[in-house]
């Protein structure tokens, strides 16, 4: 004989079995809308297109095979062989300077929490990759070179993300654990009596205009936008002076500069320490030479390539410092 406690618990369970089975619906992905970067594993809207490495189309800094290498070839022990200047299968690392050995500890399994992110990072830096699209970009610095960036920025706007900004990419030396990377795709700048590859890559048009043309090696370009025919945003050619050397250089193209300011807007509100400002010098321009060391280590903001080394000309003379500044502040406003 069944006691009325017995009735009364069964009914509960039973009453829980329907409620769950009809409280819960089938699992479904959550869809993102296209226009997020990811910090610390969250998605953050910036408002202008993005493909993060988990994206059909992305490019994934974090696998170990190469990604260009035919799939057979493309493993660590053929990389290893292959490409002995490649001396690890990650192409990234930890962001261990200037954290504790607790922190250390917890983040070192991709515990990163965003405020401790944000007390460590303080810089964006821009390149521009010297390969013109970010296709050819992802194969040099992944597959050739066991590098990596945050960011890439196509002919046609397209920003691809290949890490969480959490990771340490290996894009600007001393500036690694602190910044932020983009690689804009650009063919870069060159000694005014070498214009040999700027003439491979720039033509003029039927109307007077200035054309990117894509060097058929290259074979297809992948871009997002169909049919994209990239010019820069001015026609002509820059000259300018970059670590005491004269070159010259293409602009980027619109869409470039557009889908730049919102990401530079983004990550300096996302990260509160990138100020909207680049090095200046006593008369606030741009200073076009590698920083001293004490004033690189109190640099917070925007900053090039060749800020951090003496090596390195990137982003080159044809970048509109103030047009990428200024917009990213009237978006703040």
């Amino acid at each position: 004989m069944f006691s009325p406690r017995f009735f009364s618990t069964l009914g509960v369970f039973v009453a829980f079995a329907l409620l769950s089975g009809c409280a819960t619906p089938p699992a479904a992905p959550l869809s993102r809308q296209g226009e997020e970067i990811v910090v610390a594993g969250q998605f953050f809207p910036i408002g202008t297109p993005v493909v993060t490495w988990m994206d059909p189309g992305g490019y994934d800094a974090y696998r170990v095979e190469r990604r260009f290498a035919p799939l057979a070839e493309s493993g660590w022990d053929k990389t290893a062989a292959a490409r002995p200047d490649i001396k690890s299968p990650n192409r990234y690392g930890l962001r261990a300077v200037n954290l504790s050995n607790e922190e250390i500890s917890r983040v070192r399994g991709g515990g990163w929490d965003l405020p401790l992110l944000r007390r460590v990072v303080d810089q964006f830096v821009l390149h521009y990759d010297a390969c013109g699209i970010s296709k050819q970009c992802f194969n040099i610095l992944h597959d050739h070179r066991g590098l990596s960036v945050h960011f890439m920025l196509d002919l046609d706007g397209t920003i691809y993300q290949t890490l969480d900004v959490k990771e340490r990419a290996w894009h600007a030396s001393t500036s690694n654990d602190r910044s932020v990377g983009v690689e804009i795709a650009n063919i870069g700048a060159y000694a005014p009596g070498d214009l040999s590859v700027l003439q491979s890559w720039y033509r003029r048009d039927a109307k007077g205009g200035t054309e990117i043309t894509i060097p058929e090696k290259l074979g297809d370009p992948l871009f997002r936008v169909k049919g994209f025919k990239g010019r820069p945003i001015r026609p002509e050619p820059v000259k300018g002076n970059i670590q005491a050397t004269d070159l010259v250089q293409y602009d980027l193209t619109p869409e470039q500069y557009a889908a730049l300011i919102k990401l530079t807007a983004a990550l300096s509100k996302i990260f509160p320490k990138i100020k909207l400002d680049y090095p200046r010098d006593a008369k606030s321009r741009l200073i076009t030479h590698k920083l001293p060391d004490a004033q690189l280590a109190a640099f917070q903001g925007v900053i090039g390539h060749y800020h951090i080394q003496t090596n390195k000309t990137d982003p080159g003379p044809a970048l509109q410092w103030d047009k990428i500044i200024n917009g990213a502040r009237a978006l703040r406003k």
